[in-house]
């Protein structure tokens, strides 16, 4: 049973092409926006699942690299802007 009701504005063409395909497949307009807005949740819970897939195997991706980055400068990060420009100068002879 339903119980909820939400009300919305709509385009008078939106509203007219809503009631020619409820007449036209002889449903109301209620049971036409029901099952639409049914239809584009579970599209939406599909596309959901399959981004779950993707991060799972960017993360699985991104843990083959963590913790593999050495050196025997602890301060490289601080020196990382002026050690690019250096190799770009030397590279490009500038």
């Amino acid at each position: 049973m339903k119980t909820e009701i939400y009300t919305l504005r709509l385009s008078r063409d939106l509203k007219e092409a809503l009631e020619s395909e409820a007449r036209r497949e002889k449903v109301s307009i209620a049971a036409l926006l029901d099952r639409g807005a049914r239809q584009l949740l579970q599209k939406d819970s599909a596309q959901g699942a399959s981004d779950d897939a993707e991060q799972l195997r960017l993360h699985a991706q991104a843990r083959k690299s963590i913790g593999k980055i050495a050196g025997v400068n602890p301060l490289r990060a601080e020196s990382a802007r002026s050690l690019v420009r250096e190799r770009l100068a030397r590279k490009h002879g500038r």
